[in-house]
């Protein structure tokens, strides 16, 4: 029987060669934007119309950076969107730590609703809450402020961010947390001193996602805000394009320099990350 399955021709796109296959697949996904618009970046506006096209630059130049930096407040809209993903972040863990603990720990009814309804929420297209959103803050008086976007991004990034902790919560012995309020803590005591920090993974698992959604979101931080000085990155590099002219090296640059932050963060908690998702997967 094992060898009919051997040679069976799925053999093929089982085992090492599917994950070889897969990992090439992503590999090929996760980089060739990236390093075309590096390239990009560093290309001159005739250079880049050049027919057959060129993929790396000939000349390269870093003329775009300077660009980007002069022709734009490029270091305000880092700064604005680094501190709006930032707070979104921390506000986002601290709730749904404080969730994914009540799921995971106390008895409460409809236990698996409130799950199932999570999970629902989360699949909801943005587009269809920008208008109630959008009332929302405008009935509050936030619009035009960072609170405008901390606020929705929590809210956007609570269900994911609480699916992932409550399945690393759930592997926690409950005789830890017994021990610590023996020994003194309260219930909230024992989950942030003897839970979370051993469920660091999950934990930094979530605020990397987190984080990189407040980063990565255009459409609220266009709607919710027309201060130019609290634009954050995604929106102010649609606004190096004029009215007829897209100047694609100056714009590559500017991405370049907002991918660049993200991918400190992820390189620096790379193993954090990681483990966490995978740990996530198998206890889940």
């Amino acid at each position: 029987m094992s060898a009919v399955a051997a040679s069976s021709p799925f053999a093929l796109f089982s085992g090492k060669p599917l994950r070889l296959l897969a990992a090439g697949v992503l590999l090929v996904n996760g980089l060739f934007p990236a390093i075309w618009i590096l390239f990009t970046s560093l290309k001159t506006e005739a250079e880049l119309t050049l027919r057959p096209i060129t993929w790396a630059p000939q000349s390269p130049t870093l003329a775009n950076y300077a660009l980007a930096f002069s022709d734009q407040p490029l270091l305000l809209f880092l700064f604005n969107s680094f501190m709006v993903a930032l707070l979104s972040t921390v506000l986002t863990l601290l709730v749904s730590v404080l969730a994914a603990y009540a799921l995971a720990r106390l008895d409460l009814a409809y236990r698996g609703v409130i799950l199932s309804l999570i999970i629902a929420v989360s699949t909801f297209p943005l587009v269809t809450l920008l208008v109630p959103l959008f009332e929302i803050m405008r009935a509050l008086n936030l619009l035009n402020t960072w609170v405008a976007l901390i606020l929705p991004y929590t809210v956007l990034s609570l269900p994911v961010c609480t699916l992932i902790l409550v399945s690393f919560f759930e592997g926690i012995p409950q005789d830890l947390e017994n021990a610590a309020m023996i020994d003194g803590c309260t219930r909230l005591g024992a989950l942030f001193k003897v839970v979370v920090p051993i469920c660091a993974p999950g934990v930094f698992t979530a605020g990397i996602l987190a984080f990189v959604n407040a980063w990565d979101e255009f459409l609220l931080a266009l709607s919710f805000n027309s201060n130019p000085s609290l634009r954050t990155l995604p929106v102010g590099i649609q606004l190096y394009q004029g009215e007829f002219a897209f100047p694609w090296p100056v714009i590559s640059a500017a991405l370049v320099v907002g991918i660049v932050p993200v991918a400190v963060l992820i390189v620096i908690f790379q193993e954090r990350v990681v483990s966490g998702l995978t740990a996530g997967s198998i206890k889940g």
